[in-house]
């Protein structure tokens, strides 16, 4: 509520924090330590964004995005639609088949927002174009990120009493992401259709004609320190050091200058230094709500809602994993907290196995749209306001939220009754 009435995220989840602390009895002294020392639960993310946004930021000093913007531009032949397709294609396999994430968003979206402008396309499309490849496919196929949350999925079933082979997952979890294609329709097509008018900033666009932009060896230069960071984050694991490697190669084969690292890392922080704190901040959050006990009793209570009406359990159930997902910020994170719960409950008042996956499965990824801690909808936000002229509650959040939590409650329901 407090993001929905323009106050800063980061503010926002402080005082939940704090609110949620001391309606749980908690010292406001304790509340605090227990933000703080929760913060650490995503350093390594917050350093991997910062890191990332000063590789987005060489890379793109380089000039190798205007000529891939450029290229698109060529593409869609000034076709809005065919451009918020590909965008979410390519979010798609920054999760999937090159898994990237949402390092890809501050490299390829803001040279794109000139052409974005030309075609006075509503951001809010695009918003809801990169949240639906951020999402659906580690929802829906177990590749990439989607074999680490079908597998956790598994994993906590199994623990919880509930035995579940991490390669049947998907067999519950396509209708959960055919409800996010539904959505992405209705969004490309139905709600952001009509034109929007933005103005034309300055250092968003390109100061020299972009068809004097050739292929040149620091291009070559620049894709390989992509390739470096991509290479090292599937094999080792390691984001910063992906980050890292990349940005020494462009270093040290001179396609960027050494005087200009300290202008690459400032834009770094500029461009995802936000991001990165409101992780931090949103860790601590989740910490502080986890050490109340709030989530098990919320459950608690819930269960005596259900009264044995399956109908009733599996939406209640889904709903609950909206609130929790919504203030942790992770889908991934979500898991854990709920199976514990649901898994007793399901056997209980019998849902079979695919018909538990789907609950769980959609509770935890339900609220990673629309919610401001969320890095699928902080990274939009983060290509999309380069300029100053995207909001990232009303022109971010409040879209995904609208066009991808409805059909999830709605798929995810289905998928409990019929499986």
């Amino acid at each position: 509520m407090l993001c929905l009435l323009k106050l800063n995220v980061i503010i926002s989840l402080i005082i939940a924090a704090i609110a949620g602390g001391l309606l749980a009895g908690m010292p406001i002294d304790q509340t605090m330590e227990t933000l703080i020392g929760g913060m650490g639960g995503n350093a390594e993310t917050a350093l991997s964004y910062i890191l990332l946004g000063a590789l987005a930021a060489a890379i793109h000093k380089t000039g190798l995005a205007t000529i891939l913007s450029r290229k698109i531009a060529n593409t869609i032949r000034g076709k809005g639609t065919i451009l918020l397709i590909l965008i979410a294609i390519i979010a798609c396999l920054s999760q999937n088949l090159i898994p990237v994430h949402i390092a890809f968003i501050p490299i390829l979206i803001p040279p794109l927002l000139k052409v974005m402008n030309q075609l006075n396309m509503d951001r809010r499309g695009a918003a809801c174009a990169l949240t639906f490849g951020l999402k659906t496919p580690y929802i829906a196929f177990p590749i990439g990120f989607g074999l680490i949350f079908h597998g956790i999925i598994a994993d906590e079933m199994t623990a919880n009493g509930m035995k579940m082979v991490k390669n049947h997952v998907w067999q519950a979890m396509w209708l959960p992401g055919l409800g996010m294609i539904v959505g992405l329709l209705i969004a490309i097509f139905i709600s952001y259709r009509k034109p929007r008018a933005y103005k034309m900033v300055d250092h968003v666009e390109e100061k020299k004609d972009v068809e004097e932009e050739v292929f040149s060896s620091k291009h070559l230069v620049a894709l390989l320190g992509a390739l470096a960071a991509l290479i090292i984050q599937i094999t080792i694991g390691s984001l910063p050091l992906g980050a890292i490697v990349g940005l020494m190669i462009m270093i040290i084969f001179r396609a960027i200058k050494w005087s200009d690292i300290d202008e690459l890392m400032s834009s770094g922080i500029g461009m995802m230094g936000f991001i990165a704190f409101v992780m931090l901040v949103a860790s601590g959050y989740a910490n502080v709500i986890r050490e109340t006990g709030g989530v098990e009793d919320l459950v608690s209570v819930a269960a005596n809602m259900m009264a044995g009406n399956k109908l009733i359990a599996a939406t209640l159930m889904i709903l609950l994993g909206l609130i929790i997902t919504m203030g942790i910020g992770t889908s991934f994170g979500t898991i854990p907290i709920i199976a514990v719960i649901y898994v007793p409950l399901c056997l209980k008042l019998g849902f079979s196995p695919l018909a538990t996956t789907v609950m769980i499965g959609t509770a935890a990824a339900l609220g990673d749209a629309g919610s401001p801690a969320s890095d699928s909808t902080l990274g939009p936000t983060s290509g999309l306001n380069a300029d100053g002229q995207h909001d990232h509650i009303w022109d971010t959040c409040v879209p995904t939220f609208l066009h991808y939590n409805i059909p999830l409650v709605i798929f995810g329901v289905l998928g409990a009754m019929f499986f």
